[in-house]
């Protein structure tokens, strides 16, 4: 199994909305970025990632679990562009706030600390154990 990180504006998409799809999950659809992109034509069914609010909330706030690999993205037309289905499996009892993960020398080297604007980037093991420990996961 591999990890991810999902970023969504809340306003747009919110861990509320992706809980709300339960088990159906939802098309993690209208990225455009190219190596965002190549990130989901990675991921295998069964690989968590965490759903991470950003403008102001900055936080992870949920682990999602990818179900279907990727395909064509529904909302275009142009064959470049896929994208992967997620459901939610559980919110974190503590959302794990930006700021907090860029203070922790553990987690230095995230993608989400060197290139905080890709919306669909990997996680490493080690990092998934710091964070969902820091959001109060310990199981």
């Amino acid at each position: 199994m591999r990890y991810w990180l999902f970023k969504s504006e809340p306003s747009t998409w919110s861990w509320d909305n992706q809980v709300a799809k339960g088990d159906t999950g939802e098309e993690w659809d209208g990225v455009r970025n190219y190596q965002a992109r190549n990130f989901m034509r990675e991921m295998q069914i069964g690989d968590r990632g965490f759903f991470y609010h950003s403008q102001k909330e900055k936080s992870v706030v949920g682990i999602v679990e990818v179900i279907a690999e990727a395909h064509q993205d529904s909302t275009t037309d142009d064959e470049r562009w896929e994208c992967v289905d997620i459901k939610a499996v559980r919110g974190l009892p503590v959302p794990v706030r930006l700021e907090d993960i860029k203070g922790d020398p553990r987690l230095a080297d995230m993608v989400l600390v060197k290139n905080s604007r890709l919306s669909v980037q990997p996680v490493t093991a080690d990092e998934w154990a710091v964070i969902t420990t820091m959001g109060g996961i310990t199981d």
